[in-house]
C-alpha cells in the first residue's frame, strides 16, 4: 500500500512538475511572439513610411514636371498674343472706334 502512495506521490510531482515547465515554457513562448509582434509591426511601419515617401516623391516630381509644361505652354501663349496684338492692334482700334461712333 505504501508503494502505491509512494507511486502516486511521485506521478503527482511528476505532473507538478511537468506543468510547472508547461507555464514557463508558455511564458517564453508568449514572450516571443510579442517579441515577433513588435518586430514585425515595426518592419511593417517602416516599409510603408518608406513607400509613402517615394509616392510623395513621385507625386511632387509629377507636379513640378506638369507644371514646367504648363509654364512654357502658358509662356508661349502670352508670346503668341502679344505678336498678334502688335501685328493687329491698329484694326482693334478701329473696331473699337467704329463701334463707339456707331452707338
Amino acid at each position: 500500500m505504501n508503494s502505491v502512495i509512494e507511486k502516486l506521490e511521485e506521478i503527482e510531482r511528476t505532473a507538478e512538475a511537468i506543468v510547472k515547465h508547461a507555464q514557463e515554457r508558455k511564458s517564453e513562448i508568449e514572450k516571443e511572439l510579442q517579441e515577433k509582434r513588435d518586430r514585425f509591426d515595426q518592419e511593417t511601419e517602416a516599409k510603408t513610411q518608406e513607400k509613402l515617401a517615394k509616392l510623395r516623391r513621385e507625386r511632387e516630381e509629377k507636379m513640378t514636371e506638369l507644371l514646367a509644361e504648363q509654364r512654357e505652354k502658358n509662356s508661349q501663349r502670352v508670346l503668341d498674343l502679344e505678336k498678334e496684338f502688335e501685328e493687329n492692334h491698329t484694326a482693334y482700334v478701329e473696331k473699337i472706334l467704329k463701334s463707339i461712333i456707331e452707338v
